[in-house]
Parts: C-alpha cells; structure tokens; sequence
C-alpha cells in the first residue's frame, strides 16, 4: 500500500510539473487579441495590425542575450522585406521599458518592440516559464539579475517563439524551442508569409 500511495505521489507530481512547462500555441490556433506600449509610446492592438496584414510575433528574452540580439538585428536587416509581404513585425520582452531601449539601440529595430507588463502577452501565447531558483542564482552571479532588469516580471522568461498570424487571427506559422540558442532563419519566416 505504501508503494502505491509513493507511485501515484509520484505521477501526480510529473503531472503537475509537466503542466507547468510552456508549450506555446500551435498552428490553427487563434491568436489571443492584446494591447501593450512600444519604445515609442505608442499603444499597439494586434487586432488593430491584422485588419492591415500578416503579424509576425517575436518574443524574446532580453537585451542581455547576444541570440536573441543577433535574431532581432537580422530581422532588421530584413524588414524591408517583411513590409514587402504586407506583414508587421513585432517584438516582445519581459523586461522593463528602459531595458527594451537598451535593445534598440543594440539591434537598432524600427519595427515596435514591447514590453510584456505583467507577463499578459507571454502566459496568453504560453511561452513564460519562471526561471529556477539556481539558474538565477548563477545569473546573478554573473552580473545579470533579471529581477532588476524585468521589474515587475520577475524571474521570467519566454521560450524564444516565433508565429506568424493571418488576418483571421489564425496561426499559420510556430516557430518554439526550448533551446534559446535556435532560432528560426529571416528565410524560414519570409517564406511562411
């Protein structure tokens, strides 16, 4: 019996924790509507950008991380060609907003970049996952103490996702990976538009 008990203690707690672990949206989804403010104060509706064309979704961890700077500037590179498609890029980070200037200047992105307060975009799109404990600790050490840089947010990241959404709403392109160092190519994305 106490086998028993020990066993399903055990497959309650995988449960649990596998529950927790982000997983994102997947094609065919709709896309959960959402407001936030951009580098330039500008209040952006993603259901205001679908009434002009495609959105192209990027979440990313921070100015602190050189993949997610290095995607962001090629994405630059690229806009051109993304408008071309008639689509929008955005950008979304945890961090505060005085972080997301930090990542223009580094990327030096003209398309909007925003700050996620209170996480609602990243749990709505479920990419968040809450840094653990000794991950932040080693962070810290390191001299990157994401509780100062998000604010708010906390000790949160998302998994670097990628989508691209058609006017319906509808996601017809995912791009999610738990390892922060892939990403997709500017070509992957443009021929998904």
């Amino acid at each position: 019996m106490k086998k028993l008990v020990l066993l399903v203690l055990m497959v309650i707690s995988i449960g649990a924790f596998a529950q927790e672990a982000p997983e994102g949206l997947f094609i065919r989804s709709k896309a959960p509507d959402f407001k936030a403010t951009d580098q330039n104060d500008k209040e952006i509706r993603l259901k205001d950008l679908l009434k002009e064309g495609k959105v192209v979704l990027v979440f990313y961890r921070g100015q602190w991380c050189p993949y997610c700077n290095r995607q962001l500037s090629a994405l630059q590179d690229s806009l051109q060609f993304i408008l071309d498609k008639g689509a929008t890029l955005l950008a979304v980070s945890p961090e505060k907003s005085e972080m997301v200037e930090k990542t223009i200047e580094k990327t030096k992105a003209e398309y909007s970049v925003l700050h996620d307060k209170d996480l609602k975009i990243m749990k709505a799109y479920k990419v968040a996952f809450e840094v653990p404990e000794n991950t932040v600790t080693r962070y810290r050490n390191a001299g990157l103490d994401l509780e100062k840089l998000n604010g708010e947010n906390g000790a949160n990241l998302p998994v670097p996702a990628v989508y691209i959404i058609d006017k319906e709403s509808t996601i017809t392109y995912r791009f999610f990976d738990e390892n922060y160092k892939k990403r997709p190519s500017v070509k992957e994305i443009l021929d998904n538009l």
